[in-house]
């Protein structure tokens, strides 16, 4: 990683609004298990099958904040990209994601505000069988231009 040029996400004089990106998730358990262990959430209704069989979802669900943090990452490492940070949320889950589905997200610059230096995406996430299952809106401020490091490093010496 030392050396290696790491490239910034977009920065907000470079983004428009209608610009989108999309991701399809397959959520396995693989994946859930290790967000579990992460978090150290040991809700019954997301790994026991017998639990969550009494209850009106039938089955395990996907933890909701999982979904988020897929969100996330697509802001992170796609719309802006890397060096931008989500600053505040609103998410809705109108329908539960089992274990093992795919969902297809896509986000979506709604309005920028480049006083503010933050722009406001929509968060649409579908099933397979096209149901929503995450909606909502988010403000991200972009990644900031750097400085030259070395444009002052010498200035001691002119």
């Amino acid at each position: 990683m030392i050396g290696k040029k790491r490239k910034l996400g977009k920065k907000i004089d470079s983004i428009s609004i209608g610009e989108s990106y999309t991701a399809t998730h397959i959520i396995q358990d693989k994946d859930l298990l290790l967000y579990l262990g992460l978090t150290n959430d040991a809700n019954p209704l997301y790994i026991q099958h017998d639990y969550a069989s009494q209850t009106p979802y039938h089955q395990p669900i996907v933890p909701s904040v999982m979904l988020f943090g897929m969100v996330s990452s697509m802001v992170s490492m796609h719309i802006p990209g890397p060096g931008s940070h989500i600053i505040d949320h609103e998410m809705k889950f109108p329908k539960p994601v089992y274990h093992n589905s795919e969902v297809k997200f896509t986000l979506e610059v709604i309005a920028m505000d480049e006083k503010e230096h933050k722009v406001t995406l929509s968060v649409h996430g579908y099933d397979v069988e096209g149901d929503e299952v995450i909606q909502g809106k988010l403000n991200v401020c972009p990644a900031y231009e750097p400085k030259s490091i070395t444009a002052s490093s010498l200035e001691n010496f002119f």
